[in-house]
């Protein structure tokens, strides 16, 4: 699905250049679960937004589905953008002033769905992911959790290819990360859906296939999970919230 090669991306300073990416390659399979790690400042986030066509501004060769993503005019990474990827952000970046259905809808009017279409798979979204409750809310009366729930609803009412998740569960107690993570894993093995995620969290980045760390803008190991986190199994052992202290 993916080949980056010699992928880099730098500043011009007085001194020269500031390099945040550098001689990144990485190959990702259709259906690849990949975690991304490393601390702060490692260039994790720099480059989900290349990988997302969200930043141009770079050098190297980025190949998606095929697409020579680097020699592509703006327009057409925007078309791959809108037809392919979807966003799951830490921020969540839901539209305040619109319902959790309005929010799951807007995705859908970007690309000129008929109204009727529009409501029927905004309704199997709602239906897919548990918030048929919470359809007429407004985001501010949702708590984290559920916000970042309908955060990933809206990432996948497009049926992506491609889910780029950049820390989504920054936000989040244990608990709730633990379900997030279930989640996403549950979308992965159930539809084909390739999962991107970025974390500095070890304990998140286990529930992955594979793990790239991250260092000083350079990928420095990539390496298969031996043994993957089960969510859903840590998710189903948690004691109800009554329970809680």
């Amino acid at each position: 699905m993916i080949e980056v090669r010699n992928l880099e991306k730098f500043y011009e300073t007085g001194v020269g250049k500031t390099f945040v990416l550098r001689r990144i390659s990485l190959d990702i399979k259709q259906g690849d679960f990949l975690t991304i790690m490393g601390p702060s400042g490692a260039g994790k986030s720099t480059l989900l937004a290349i990988l997302g066509m969200l930043d141009s501004n770079w050098i190297g060769e980025y190949y998606f589905l095929g697409e020579p993503v680097h020699k592509l005019k703006p327009k057409d990474r925007v078309e791959l953008n809108k037809r392919y990827i979807g966003f799951v952000f830490q921020q969540y970046h839901l539209l305040d002033s619109l319902t959790v259905y309005e929010n799951l809808d807007i995705p859908l009017s970007y690309r000129n769905i008929k109204r009727s279409e529009r409501q029927s798979i905004v309704g199997d979204t709602i239906d897919r992911f548990q918030i048929v409750g919470k359809k007429d809310l407004y985001p501010n009366q949702l708590s984290g959790g559920q916000q970042q729930r309908v955060a990933i609803a809206r990432a996948l009412v497009n049926e992506p290819e491609l889910v780029l998740a950049d820390e989504p569960t920054g936000n989040l107690d244990s608990r709730t990360s633990i379900e997030i993570m279930e989640i996403l894993q549950r979308l992965n093995r159930e539809t084909g859906v390739t999962v991107v995620l970025i974390t500095h969290e070890p304990d998140i980045a286990e529930y992955a296939q594979r793990m790239a760390i991250f260092r000083d803008g350079r990928v420095v190991k990539d390496v298969q999970i031996a043994k993957r986190r089960d969510a859903a199994a840590e998710f189903a052992a948690l004691p109800p919230l009554e329970a809680e202290v």
